[in-house]
C-alpha cells in the first residue's frame, strides 16, 4: 500500500511516497512556493510533485500537513498566515476527487508533533508539545499519546502568547507575541530596522549580507552572531527569551514531559538554545519537571506526521 504525505509550509511544498510500515521515503521531492504564490499555484505545483511521485501508482491513502489554521474534522484550511487565497478551501476534498484515496489534513505543528510522537524524539513519551519556529511559530500536543487539537481545532498556538504586552505589532493584531520576536522573517525586519537606526552597528552582519540588508535572513542573523555580532546575538537572545517565556507558561499550565523544537530557526546555536532553556526553566514552576530537545526528524517531521496519519486511516479502514 502506498501512502502520499504532503507537507504545505508557508515557503516550502515537500511531498514523499512511502509504502505502509516502512520507515523510509520510496521518493520525495521538495521546492519553494514561487513569489507571490496563492493557494491556485501552491496546489497546482503540489498536484504536479504528487503525480510525478507516484509515477503512475495510486496511493491506498494520504496525509497532509498545512501551515495554517485547518479545521480537522472536515480537512478544511481555514486560512494561512503567508500565502494568500487559502481561506475555508476544502483541501481534504480537493484532494480526495483528485486521487480517488482517503486524506487526512491537519495544521503542520499537529502533525509534526505526531511524527515526531511516533517515530522521532517523542516515542515512549505520553506528552509532549512540538514547537516549529520558522516562518512563523506553531505547537501541537500530544496528550496521553494521542493529538490534542482544542474543542475548535485552535490548540498549540504557542506563537501567538503574548509575552510583551507593549512589544511590536504581530501580524495577528496583538502585541508582542512569540511569533513576532523569534520567527525567521520577524528576525530577520528587526534586523533591518537596527541597521537603518544605527548606521554604526552591526559591521559583521552588515559584511555577512553584502551590505544588502534585504539579503538578511534568520540563517545569515545567526552566521553573525556566532562571529560576535552584538546586533545578531541580541535578536537570537530576545527570540530565545520569547519562545522561553512561551515554553515557561506552557510547561505551568499543561505539565509535559517534553517540548520539541523544530524549523529553521531552531538550528541557532547557543545564544539561542542556551537563553531558551534558561528563560524556560525561569518562567516555570521549580516543581514542574520537563525537557526541552531538538527534533529527531528535523525539516521531516511535518511529513512523517502526514505519514502516521495516513496510516491511521488505513488501520481504521481494516478494523
Amino acid at each position: 500500500m502506498l501512502i502520499l504525505a504532503l507537507d504545505f509550509g508557508g515557503t516550502k511544498l515537500a511531498a514523499a511516497v512511502v509504502k505502509k510500515g516502512d520507515r523510509h521515503f520510496q521518493s520525495y521531492q521538495r521546492t519553494l512556493s514561487p513569489p507571490k504564490a496563492n493557494s491556485s499555484t501552491d496546489i497546482q505545483i503540489m498536484r504536479s510533485l504528487a503525480l510525478e511521485l507516484l509515477n503512475g501508482e495510486k496511493p491506498a491513502a494520504i496525509g497532509v500537513s498545512f501551515g495554517g489554521p485547518v479545521d480537522f474534522k472536515t480537512g478544511t484550511v481555514r486560512l494561512s498566515h503567508h500565502v494568500d487565497g487559502w481561506e475555508n478551501t476544502p483541501l481534504k476534498q480537493i484532494l480526495e476527487n483528485e486521487f480517488q484515496a482517503p486524506a487526512s489534513v491537519d495544521n503542520d505543528a499537529n502533525v509534526a508533533a505526531l511524527g515526531e510522537h511516533r517515530y522521532g524524539a517523542g516515542i515512549n513519551y505520553e506528552s509532549l508539545c512540538y514547537i516549529t519556529v520558522s516562518t512563523g511559530v506553531g505547537g501541537g500536543w500530544i496528550l496521553n499519546s494521542k493529538p490534542w487539537r482544542g474543542s475548535g481545532g485552535m490548540a498549540g498556538e504557542i506563537g501567538h502568547t503574548v509575552v510583551d504586552p507593549s512589544g511590536p505589532l504581530c501580524l495577528c493584531g496583538k502585541r508582542g507575541c512569540v511569533e513576532r520576536l523569534a520567527s525567521g522573517p520577524y528576525m530577520a525586519q528587526e534586523a533591518r530596522t537596527r541597521l537603518q537606526i544605527d548606521l554604526n552597528c552591526g559591521h559583521i552582519l552588515r559584511r555577512i549580507c553584502q551590505y544588502q540588508p534585504e539579503n538578511i535572513t534568520g540563517l545569515l542573523i545567526n552566521q553573525a552572531a556566532e562571529n560576535g555580532d552584538k546586533i545578531a546575538i541580541e535578536i537570537l537572545k530576545k527570540a530565545g527569551w520569547a519562545l522561553g517565556v512561551g515554553i515557561g507558561n506552557a510547561a505551568n499550565l499543561i505539565n509535559p514531559q517534553r517540548f520539541i523544537l523544530g524549523g529553521g530557526v531552531t538550528k541557532a546555536g547557543p545564544h539561542f538554545w542556551e537563553t531558551v532553556q534558561q528563560v524556560a526553566r525561569q518562567i516555570a514552576l521549580p516543581e514542574v519537571e520537563f525537557e526541552i530537545v531538538s527534533a529527531a526528524l528535523g525539516d521531516e517531521a511535518p511529513l512523517w506526521g502526514a505519514v502516521a496519519m495516513a496510516e491511521d486511516l488505513l488501520n481504521k479502514s481494516s478494523e
